[in-house]
């Protein structure tokens, strides 16, 4: 949630940052709005304190002054009923409109409408040279029998597999790795619920509007909500917390099972495990200090990074434009990696910070060295999707006899050397 008084003293900042995600915002009505909400709440205070001062005369005055002050009382209890009604109104819909913004942009976010808008900084890697023509992952997967998307359509439906075999041991390989390597870094290994309430999805900005909503699975009975990243349980995990200054930056690294509907991608991808329902994920999450957050948003990018060379996986850095941004973002960057069987990157990392957007949301502050209280920024990052890396690793490490070797960083793990029928 964007600060108020950020937004009352800084108009046209906020207008220009709106404008630059392509939000159309009367941000003049708002301020209207609020300033109108303001005196109402002023007005409200003023009759209370009326009341509390006709309260104390009524000890000290005669009986025809009591009447009428009593009299007096009453009707200034009609207005503060009154006031206090139209109070809760305006106020209501105030809150939702302001819940309603999404984080502003950091200055240097490229502008820009959606994905086609995104910005490619730099390509890393060494691209596979192949003697014969790469073939795609599921053909590879499937004659291999390490992925089952057939059986899991007839169990599950669409969008959804089975991972047997090698790939099943590849997934908990890469978790190791990836745990290990963050670790050394101070991240803290944790393994968080899947089922969150939904005050805390609401806190951390991803059922806002219509569209976000759809993308979440829903028990509304029990009014919880499947994670679709372990960002979003993590994040309430602190909720009406206070650090301490000195013990910010406070890391995690957090494996679950994470579930979207995918309800925004009717037709792309529907074979294979690319974009599916169901997927496994290692997330790097840090409460960081405010004046620190950019800093720390490199830093977890190096980390993505690292594991990628750990693994030898040509890839690519991309800024993503305000336009493609998640609503608690204010800055967001994808790696995506090279496929050589469908011959074009793909995304399999995505590292954001969202400032103190969530943390405001979730009242989560630290205490500074002179007492004062401020909000923490909250970043979040992949550190390896599961169903991503092992698309990757087979298409990358794809052999002519249709075997799959892997990278050299896993070996330690497997008592074999290849992936083979």
């Amino acid at each position: 949630m964007l600060d108020i008084k950020f937004i009352r003293e800084n108009p046209e900042k906020v207008k220009n940052g709106l404008e630059k995600r392509r939000i159309d915002f009367d941000i003049a009505a708002f301020l209207a709005a609020d300033k109108k909400r303001r005196e109402m709440l002023s007005a409200l205070e003023d009759l209370r304190s009326q009341k509390n001062k006709a309260n104390e005369l009524i000890q000290t005055s005669s009986a025809g002054e009591k009447e009428k002050i009593v009299l007096e009382m009453r009707e200034l209890d009609k207005n503060a009923d009154r006031i206090a009604a139209e109070f809760k109104e305006i106020n209501g819909s105030f809150q939702q409109l302001l819940r309603g913004l999404p984080n502003l942009p950091l200055d240097d976010v490229p502008a820009g409408k959606d994905e086609k808008d995104n910005v490619v900084l730099r390509e890393e890697g060494s691209k596979p040279r192949f003697d014969f023509e790469p073939k795609d992952y599921l053909e590879i997967a499937e004659k291999l029998d390490i992925i089952d998307t057939k059986r899991a359509a007839k169990v599950s439906g669409s969008r959804f597999g089975y991972l047997k075999g090698e790939a099943a041991l590849l997934e908990f390989a890469l978790a190791q790795l990836a745990f290990e390597a963050l670790a050394k870094e101070g991240f803290t290994p944790v393994i968080p619920p899947v089922l969150i309430r939904e005050e805390m999805m609401r806190a951390m900005g991803y059922i806002d509007t219509e569209e976000d909503l759809a993308e979440r699975y829903c028990f509304d009975k029990d009014k919880l909500f499947l994670v679709g990243t372990s960002e979003q349980s993590m994040g309430p995990m602190h909720a009406d917390e206070v650090f301490d200054e000195k013990d910010l930056p406070r890391r995690y690294a957090a494996f679950s099972t994470c579930f979207r509907r995918e309800a925004g991608s009717y037709g792309k991808d529907t074979k294979g495990i690319l974009r599916v329902h169901q997927f496994d994920k290692v997330e790097m999450f840090s409460f960081c200090h405010p004046e620190k957050s950019r800093e720390e948003h490199k830093f977890l990018m190096k980390t993505a990074e690292g594991l990628m060379q750990k693994l030898k996986l040509p890839y690519r850095v991309v800024q993503l434009c305000a336009g493609d941004l998640a609503r608690p973002a204010a800055a967001t960057y994808d790696i995506e990696s090279w496929m050589p069987g469908q011959n074009q990157h793909r995304e399999t990392h995505s590292i954001s910070n969202c400032t103190d957007f969530q943390a405001r949301r979730l009242n989560i502050r630290y205490k500074k060295r002179d007492g004062k209280m401020e909000f923490v920024h909250m970043l979040n990052g992949t550190a390896l999707a599961m169903g991503r890396m092992l698309i990757a690793i087979i298409e990358n490490y794809q052999q002519k006899d249709g075997s799959v070797k892997f990278p050299d960083a896993l070996s330690k793990y497997f008592n074999f050397k290849k992936i083979q029928k």
